[in-house]
């Protein structure tokens, strides 16, 4: 079962690999009206000089959860080790008769396996959604600089223009700008802050918690969703996209979640 696992851990990651880095799958092309409001918002840039850039946003999703989710194993292996509720438990035997491993250390690689599958996951489903759809960003326009005079466009007419080549703008921003819907950043945002949040409220069951959790799970889902508000603040997304990308990471987040709540309840102590 572990190797069946590992395997789709990998196949996983293999796709994520193809979606992002390679041209394996060619993102959709769809058409525009000709000056259509909805594409022409000025171009705010490249994203890494955004008010979240890139970097900063991958490295708080990839880091902070396991982080918190590791000093937390820590601290409940501890506290229950004092309590004598981990003291009495026998050691997992992985493979064979003389391979053991402590019960804190297959918990959080457990947990972090599953967190880290999660994000892949939705970066698969956000990557495949731009993918097929295709959808245009805010700035569209100001990035393809469509020749209007020889497509044919009059601002009083209405045309539709279907054709990769109206484009005369740098391909590579107008790639970025065909990948729109949904928002990849809110998805992965919200994602870590949902399965981060319910990881807090399924494990610490002290007393004394009991307004600090609330209070620090409403904090991370409000920086999820600051990170959406930016996104369209900054004419990066529209609402539709930004909206999408929470459902898919708070659908990802609570499915993975609530499957092994019960794991994670299975070890709780109370003070």
């Amino acid at each position: 079962m572990l190797y069946f696992q590992l395997v789709i851990m990998a196949g996983t990651v293999m796709l994520a690999y193809y979606f992002e880095y390679t041209d394996t799958f060619n993102v959709h092309v769809q058409g525009f009206f000709c000056h259509d409001g909805s594409y022409t918002k000025p171009y705010p840039g490249p994203d890494e000089i955004s008010a979240i850039p890139p970097a900063l946003l991958y490295s708080l999703v990839a880091g902070v959860p396991p982080v918190m989710m590791i000093v937390g194993e820590v601290a409940v292996f501890f506290l229950q080790s004092a309590t004598k509720e981990f003291g009495n438990r026998e050691k997992t035997i992985i493979t064979g008769d003389c391979c053991y491993i402590n019960p804190l250390v297959r918990r959080t690689v457990r947990f972090l396996g599953v967190y880290a599958f999660g994000l892949f996951a939705t970066d698969i489903f956000v990557n495949a959604g731009q993918v097929v759809t295709g959808n245009l960003a805010p700035h569209f326009l100001t990035v393809c600089k469509p020749n209007y005079t020889a497509l044919g466009c009059q601002h009083e007419t209405v045309q539709f223009i279907n054709s990769e080549e109206a484009c005369t703008g740098n391909i590579d921003d107008i790639t970025k700008a065909r990948k729109s819907f949904p928002s990849k950043e809110a998805a992965l945002s919200v994602y870590a802050a949902v399965y981060l949040a319910m990881y807090i409220t399924c494990t610490v069951k002290t007393n004394g918690t009991r307004l600090a959790k609330p209070l620090l799970c409403l904090g991370l889902v409000c920086l999820a969703f600051l990170t959406g508000i930016n996104r369209v603040a900054e004419y990066r997304n529209h609402w539709s996209d930004v909206v999408a990308g929470f459902i898919i990471g708070t659908a990802v987040g609570v499915f993975l979640v609530s499957k092994y709540c019960n794991n994670y309840r299975a070890y709780q102590y109370s003070t």
